[in-house]
C-alpha cells in the first residue's frame, strides 16, 4: 500500500474514525465479558459492533489505497468471520455430541475477537497497517 496515494494530513479524520470504530468493537467485547452474552455474541449482535461495522463500510472508501485500508478490512473481516464461527457454534450446540466442542469453540472465539481488536488498535496507534 502506498501512502503517497492519500496525503497523510487527509488521513487524520479517517484515522480518528478508525479509533472510534475500534472503541465500539472494544466496548462490545467488554459487554460480552461483563454481561450475560458471550464475547462473540456481543461482538456480532451488540449495538456497538453493529454500528462499528456499518461505519466500516461507510468510511472505507475514504482510505482506499492507504495504510488505513488494512484496518478497515481487518475490522470487517473480524466481524464476518466471528458471525461465521457463531453459526458453526449454533450448529454444534444443538447436537448432544457437539455441546462440549461448542463450549470450547465459543471461548476460543471470544479470545480471538479480543485479540483482533487489541492487535488492530495497537497497530493503529503506531500508525502502521495491520495483518502483516
Amino acid at each position: 500500500m502506498n501512502d503517497q496515494l492519500i496525503p497523510y494530513t487527509n488521513l487524520d479524520g479517517a484515522r480518528a474514525w478508525c479509533h472510534v470504530i475500534y472503541g465500539l468493537h472494544a466496548l462490545a467485547v467488554v459487554i460480552g465479558v461483563t454481561g450475560a452474552a458471550t464475547v462473540a455474541g456481543a461482538f456480532v449482535f451488540g449495538v456497538p459492533s453493529l454500528l462499528a461495522v456499518i461505519l466500516n463500510y461507510v468510511k472505507r472508501g475514504e482510505v482506499a489505497g492507504s495504510w488505513l485500508d488494512s484496518h478497515y478490512r481487518w475490522q470487517i473481516r473480524t466481524f464476518w468471520f466471528t458471525l461465521l464461527w457463531l453459526l458453526v457454534y449454533g450448529l454444534l450446540v444443538i447436537t448432544l455430541i457437539g455441546i462440549p466442542i461448542a463450549w470450547v469453540l465459543i471461548v476460543i472465539l471470544g479470545l480471538w475477537v479480543a485479540y483482533r481488536v487489541i492487535r488492530g488498535w495497537l497497530a493503529l496507534a503506531d500508525r502502521r497497517p495491520v495483518g502483516r
